[in-house]
């Protein structure tokens, strides 16, 4: 053969470049189109623009929901009264208060001699209505006086005769006690949470006669502090015993008064004070458990002399709340009928009440005036709102009690 020139040997170098090069891309082009063969045919609605899957919000972390958060005005406000129904001849009033002004609770007031089946019969009366429209569904306090003696509203079979308080302070405190545990037993019965015993007051000796509402009925457990509390502490032990509670009354103090604050006006306190014998009695009384505490309506010219003492803030939330430290059921005594409180429109009464402190206005012997005085209470916790935060505080209050019992 004969010899290559140097040109001849560039342009072989060039053409083994451009072979290897074309070699090279072929191979590149049967791997793309295998990868698409190989691939899933993308759907016309992957070619189009998707929006955002949207990320859901966080779920917020649920705030803990007061008890009274569902309930209406109108119902809270009924928890905050107690109504009366005659025992011997039931109004209709009462019923119609439950149902239209929401009350939830009831007392028995009148004396019966009827025997435990018919009262419990009007009290399944007037529980049935409890219902989620009527009381949201809570149980009521159904309340009276079981005193013993003359202050006794439910006798006949089924009920003991109960004796006086002076002669009940003449007995062993444990005796007592177990005694008082059988009475509860029969209300409880009955339908009957709450007594509204024993008397706490304190009556100085040799002037029984002279105090109309508790010496001259011999309502009081002796006449010296010590026989008072530990005789007054047995019989509310032995109710609480039986499951019933108790309240404790009439705060400050009606041994000492000349009158009868349900049969007369003006009926005034010159001689309790807020640190002496008679309101140390309620501080044991308080301190031995009590669930509850009755405020009299009469004037204690040496604690508060502008007003009786359910109207008292002094007296309430002042002696009572923030000296005694009570934080339990503030109930007053009967806002309707006494005539001690007659000058005060019912409506007026109410709204003193609740303004003061109180829990629980008791509307026992009128019971007509019941739907003035919620009505009243509604519309001032519509209008004031520190009133509305006083009627939160005694609602709390009331549910609570009621929450705490058998």
């Amino acid at each position: 053969m004969g010899r290559v020139s140097r040109t001849e040997r560039v342009l072989l170098a060039v053409a083994v470049v451009l072979v290897a090069a074309a070699v090279t891309v072929a191979a590149l082009v049967l791997a793309r189109d295998a990868d698409r063969s190989a691939a899933p045919t993308p759907s016309t609605s992957a070619r189009t623009t998707a929006s955002p899957t949207p990320v859901p919000a966080p779920s917020p972390t649920p705030t803990p929901t007061p008890a009274g958060d569902a309930w209406t005005l109108e119902q809270k406000v009924g928890q905050l009264f107690m109504v009366g129904v005659d025992v011997t001849e039931p109004d209709p009033v009462s019923r119609r208060a439950i149902v239209q002004d929401h009350v939830g609770n009831l007392f028995l007031h009148g004396r019966s001699t009827a025997g435990a089946a018919d009262v419990r019969t009007l009290v399944e009366r007037h529980t049935s209505l409890v219902g989620a429209e009527t009381t949201h569904g809570r149980p009521m306090l159904v309340a009276t006086d079981q005193e013993g003696g003359r202050v006794q509203v439910l006798r006949g079979p089924g009920f003991s005769d109960i004796p006086a308080a002076t002669e009940q302070a003449t007995w062993d405190p444990a005796d007592l006690r177990e005694q008082a545990t059988a009475w509860g037993s029969e209300l409880a019965a009955v339908g009957v949470n709450l007594d509204l015993a024993p008397v706490m007051d304190l009556v100085a000796a040799g002037t029984e006669a002279d105090n109309p509402p508790v010496g001259a009925l011999d309502r009081n457990y002796g006449t010296t502090p010590r026989s008072v509390t530990s005789h007054a502490n047995a019989f509310a032990a032995g109710l609480r015993d039986s499951g019933v509670a108790v309240a404790i009354k009439h705060f400050p103090g009606l041994g000492a008064v000349t009158a009868d604050t349900d049969t007369t006006a003006g009926v005034t306190d010159d001689v309790t004070t807020s640190d002496g014998a008679q309101i140390r009695v309620f501080a044991d009384g308080i301190a031995a458990g009590a669930t509850c505490v009755m405020v009299s309506t009469a004037i204690y010219t040496q604690i508060d002399p502008s007003a009786p003492a359910a109207f008292s803030p002094a007296v309430v939330g002042g002696l009572l709340r923030e000296r005694l430290g009570f934080d339990g059921l503030v109930i007053t005594d009967d806002l309707s009928g006494a005539e001690q409180v007659q000058q005060w429109s019912p409506a007026d009464r109410a709204i003193a009440a609740i303004d003061a402190g109180v829990d629980l206005v008791l509307v026992s012997k009128v019971p007509q005036v019941a739907p003035e005085m919620v009505g009243a209470v509604v519309h001032q916790a519509r209008v004031d709102p520190q009133f509305a935060a006083k009627v939160d505080a005694a609602f709390t209050r009331v549910l609570a009690a009621k929450s705490a019992l058998p």
